[in-house]
C-alpha cells in the first residue's frame, strides 16, 4: 500500500467536498468571504496593513469560468490572497551572516521545510541585530503557513508555536485570516491540486523557482468555516490511521530485510538445505576446476577460519574460484572514447541484483587504447570504494566497468549465484575492511584474499534454488505493502 498516495486521496476527497457530509445549516462560504473582506478593510483603516492590488473575482457557482472542478453548494472558489490577512511575501533576499545558537535567532529556509513540517534540528542562526532588521519585513507567527518557493518547491509547513525566528527568500509566508481555519488551508496547499498549480508556473533552469506573483494566482476551494473544521478533524483521523499503516509497513520491511539476511547466513553456514552424502566433496570440485588452487581445509578444525562448515565443504579464498579484475575510466577529455555501443558500468549502476541497464557506453577505440576490460555475461561485480562500497550485481550481458568496481568471471563448477549471495551476506564485513577515511576502499587484494566456504556443486545448486524460492515469496510480500 502506497501511504503517500493514500494521503493525497484523502486530501483530494476533502477539497472536493466528499470527505465529510455538508450541513445545510452551515453559513455559506460566500458570507465568510464577505466577512474576511470586512476584516481587511478594518485593518486598512487602522493602518495595520496596506491595501493590496485588486484580487481575482470569486464565485459560488461551479459553472464560473476557469473553475477547476465543481464544489458543493455553500462552497466558493477564491484565490489564495483573498484568504490572507496580509499580502503574501517572502523572507530576506540577502544571504545573512550566521552566528552560533547561543547568541543567535533561528533562521530557516526551504531546506528546513521538507516533509510538511518545520525541521528545527539543523537550522542556522543569525545575530539579534540582523533579526531586528528582518522582522520589519516579515515576522512569522503561529498559524502562518510557510511555502517553499524553491528547493522543496510547493511544500508547505504550518507554524505550530510562538517561537521567534526569521526566514530566507526561499520561503513565502501565507497568513490566513482569523476567519479561516489555518489547518484547512495548510492541507489544501499540500494537496496535489495545489502542487499541480505550482508546478505549472515554475520558472528557471536547474533550480526551478516559484515566484510570489504566481503563488498569488493559486485557486482555493473554500467550504463554510464549520465544514472546514470538520474536514480537518476527519483528515487528522485518517492520517493517524495511515501513519500506523506506514509504520507497520516499515516494521514489516525491516523484518523482511532481517529475514533475508538470516537466510543468507544459514546458507553460507551449510544450514539452509540438507547435505547429501552422495555429493562429490568440494575439495574434489576445486581440484577439477583449479588444479593449482590451495585448498585451505577440508574440515572445520583449522584455526583462524571464520566458522565451522559441513564435512564435505571446504574453505578457500575468493581468488581461487574465479578471475578477478577491476576496470578503468577512459580519459573524459577524449570524446572518441564515449558514446559507443559498449556498456561501461559505474558503481552507481549496481543494484544488488541482475544488471539489466547501464547508463553509459564507451567505444571500441576506448576498449583498444585504454586499460578498460570487457567482462563476460554472468560476471559478479562488487563496488570497492565510495558511498556504494560493498554493493554488488551480476551482468546479464558483457560490459566494462570503472576502476571502483571489481568483476569476477567465476570458474565452471562454482555457481555464479552462490558467489553473488555470499558477497551479499558479507557486505558489512567488506565495509569494515575498508580503509582510507574519507574514501574507504576494499582493494582487489583484500577481496581475493577473503575466505569463502564452498559446498559441493550439487549443494550449491540446492542452496541457490532455495534462496530464490524464499526471496521470491518475501519480495511478493514487499510488493503488496
Amino acid at each position: 500500500m502506497d501511504t503517500k498516495k493514500l494521503r493525497q486521496k484523502i486530501l483530494d476527497l476533502a477539497i472536493r467536498g466528499k470527505l465529510v457530509p455538508q450541513d445545510p445549516n452551515d453559513e455559506p462560504a460566500s458570507v465568510l468571504l464577505e466577512r474576511i473582506k470586512a476584516e481587511k478593510e478594518r485593518l486598512i483603516k487602522e493602518g495595520k496593513i496596506k491595501r493590496s492590488k485588486k484580487t481575482t473575482k470569486t464565485s459560488d457557482t461551479p459553472h464560473y469560468e476557469n473553475v477547476p472542478f465543481e464544489v458543493p453548494k455553500g462552497w466558493v472558489w477564491t484565490t489564495l490572497p483573498e484568504l490572507c490577512t496580509i499580502p503574501i511575501t517572502d523572507g530576506t533576499h540577502k544571504t545573512p551572516t550566521y552566528t552560533d545558537k547561543e547568541h543567535g535567532v533561528p533562521f530557516i529556509s526551504s531546506k528546513d521545510v521538507t516533509s510538511q513540517r518545520i525541521n528545527w534540528n539543523n537550522i542556522k542562526y543569525i545575530t539579534r541585530e540582523l533579526h531586528e532588521e528582518l522582522h520589519k519585513r516579515i515576522a512569522p507567527q503561529k498559524n502562518d503557513i510557510l511555502l517553499a518557493k524553491n528547493g522543496t518547491t510547493g511544500v508547505a509547513a504550518i507554524v505550530e508555536d510562538t517561537r521567534v525566528f526569521d526566514i530566507y527568500v526561499t520561503l513565502a509566508v501565507i497568513r490566513p485570516s482569523q476567519n479561516i481555519c489555518p489547518q484547512y488551508l495548510y492541507q489544501v496547499i499540500n494537496s496535489n491540486f495545489c502542487k499541480e498549480q505550482f508546478n505549472s508556473r515554475l520558472t528557471g533552469i536547474g533550480l526551478p523557482n516559484l515566484h510570489l506573483v504566481d503563488i498569488k494566482k493559486t485557486m482555493i476551494p473554500l467550504p463554510p468555516i464549520s465544514e472546514q473544521k470538520r474536514i480537518v478533524t476527519e483528515i487528522e483521523r485518517w492520517f493517524v490511521w495511515i501513519e500506523q499503516i506506514r509504520q507497520s509497513k516499515t516494521d514489516l520491511q525491516d523484518v523482511i530485510k532481517q529475514t533475508k539476511s538470516k537466510i543468507l547466513d544459514l546458507a553460507i553456514h551449510g544450514k539452509l538445505v540438507p547435505q547429501d552424502p552422495s555429493d562429490e566433496p568440494a575439495s574434489e570440485l576445486l581440484k577439477h576446476i583449479n588444479p593449482k588452487a590451495e585448498i585451505t581445509c577440508d574440515n572445520a578444525h583449522y584455526q583462524n577460519l571464520p566458522f565451522n562448515i559441513p564435512s564435505k565443504w571446504i574453505w578457500t579464498t575468493l581468488g581461487q574460484i574465479g578471475k578477478w579484475q577491476s576496470g578503468s575510466t577512459p580519459n573524459r577529455l577524449n570524446k572518441d572514447y564515449y558514446g559507443g555501443n559498449i556498456p561501461w558500468l559505474k558503481t552507481g549502476d549496481l543494484n544488488d541484483g541482475y544488471i539489466t541497464h547501464i547508463s553509459e557506453n564507451i567505444t571500441e577505440k576506448a576498449l583498444n587504447e585504454t586499460p578498460v576490460k570487457l567482462n563476460p555475461k554472468g560476471c559478479v561485480l562488487i563496488a570497492m570504494y565510495g558511498a556504494t562500497i560493498g554493493k554488488i550485481g551480476m551482468l546479464t550481458y558483457p560490459a566494462t566497468t570503472n576502476q571502483a568496481c571489481c568483476a569476477c568471471d567465476v570458474l565452471h563448477g562454482i555457481e555464479k549465484e552462490y558467489l553473488f549471495y555470499f558477497l551479499l551476506s558479507y557486505r558489512e564485513k567488506f565495509i569494515k575492511l575498508g580503509s582510507g577515511g574519507a574514501q574507504p576502499n576494499i582493494s582487489k587484494e583484500k577481496i581475493i584474499n577473503t575466505y569463502i566456504p564452498i559446498p559441493p556443486h550439487s549443494e550449491q545448486k540446492r542452496i541457490v534454488a532455495t534462496i530464490h524460492k524464499i526471496f521470491a515469496k518475501l519480495d511478493t510480500i514487499t510488493e503488496s505493502l
